[in-house]
């Protein structure tokens, strides 16, 4: 399927139907889905869990943020917020929700840390609280320029709350988030630095195709009938994240529920920590104001979604039916999305 990548190129190049050319990048996302979850887990087998699962979201993301940019610099802002927004619900709930149930299948149940998996539900409320204060100070009489003041002063402190969440998984409380590797575990297939070179080759193909998806997937959604928020919420951040997705469900498969759980809610957290308030400072510099005011279905969504992940992690053990119920949730809210205006 590597060879669908050219074409993709190709049919973007020639001008070809937005539909052909979006069904075509979207299959051609895939194997680099299967090399990312090769490299990410091998990367975990040397490094721990937590580190691993630390890398694949880091590319994972940088995707997600290279389709943000360029939809903000089109001007298309409302896409922009509602992909975050899909992001958020769909790592906690689609991507978790099938981890859990595609790893469950074969097993009674499956451990992670609960410490870890308490880290980063936190920082999920701290990141809700901080893009629920510009909607809520607007609601409450602000004008739109003080809106766009506190955005920014709430980015920048979001962004210092995401180093020092840095700082405290990698450095301080390492062994939280990167427990020693198994002593039966079987050695990695591949080098730290063969893993790390196709990993980041990888991810930097995503971005291409992923780049290519952006440019067609509102003139495939069109002819659809589909809203902007429905593109931006359940299409783009599909997309973009779909690396991310193939990744963890691999490895809840692999009986790997701590790197699973890592990814996805890690994953959510950078998006709401750091992705979004970066982009709120890039559109100051580029020209194309962008504020973290938010619909208030998408904040209760992304509240829901973290309430719910919430309620299935506090033992630290995961099932099948778990995930099911994750999906379910994930489900009804695409179905509101679908019919909202």
């Amino acid at each position: 399927m590597l060879v669908l990548i050219p074409i993709a190129v190709v049919l973007r190049m020639a001008g070809a139907e937005p539909a052909a050319v979006f069904l075509v990048s979207s299959a051609a996302i895939i194997p680099l889905a299967g090399l990312m979850g090769r490299a990410t887990e091998d990367l975990a087998r040397h490094a721990g869990p937590g580190i691993g699962g630390l890398l694949n979201v880091t590319f994972g993301n940088a995707t997600e943020l290279i389709i943000a940019l360029v939809a903000l610099q089109a001007g298309l802002v409302d896409v922009v917020k509602a992909s975050l927004t899909g992001s958020v619900i769909g790592n906690l709930l689609l991507v978790l929700g099938l981890s859990m149930l595609a790893g469950g299948l074969r097993r009674k149940e499956q451990k992670f840390s609960v410490r870890a998996a308490g880290t980063y539900n936190s920082l999920m409320v701290i990141a809700l609280i901080g893009m629920t204060i510009p909607a809520l100070f607007f609601y409450a009489g602000g004008s739109e320029l003080a809106r766009q003041n506190a955005s920014i002063g709430v980015s920048v402190l979001l962004l210092a709350v995401y180093a020092l969440a840095m700082v405290f998984s990698l450095h301080t409380h390492r062994h939280i988030f990167n427990p020693m590797a198994d002593e039966h575990d079987a050695p990695a297939g591949w080098s730290r630095q063969k893993s790390i070179l196709v990993l980041g080759a990888s991810a930097a193909l995503v971005a291409v195709l992923s780049d290519i998806l952006v440019g067609s997937v509102e003139g495939a959604a069109s002819s659809l009938g589909l809203s902007d928020l429905f593109i931006g919420v359940v299409i783009v951040a599909i997309i973009g994240n779909a690396a991310e997705h193939g990744v963890a469900v691999s490895v809840a498969m692999r009986d790997k529920m701590d790197l699973s759980f890592a990814i996805a809610t890690g994953s959510s957290a950078q998006v709401a920590l750091f992705v979004a308030p970066l982009l709120v400072l890039a559109g100051q510099v580029i020209g194309r104001p962008m504020d973290l005011f938010f619909e208030v279905f998408e904040l209760a969504a992304m509240g829901l979604a973290v309430a719910a992940v919430i309620m299935v992690s506090q033992d630290g053990e995961s099932n099948w039916f778990e995930g099911s119920m994750l999906l379910s949730v994930y489900l009804m809210m695409g179905i509101v999305f679908f019919l909202h205006p």
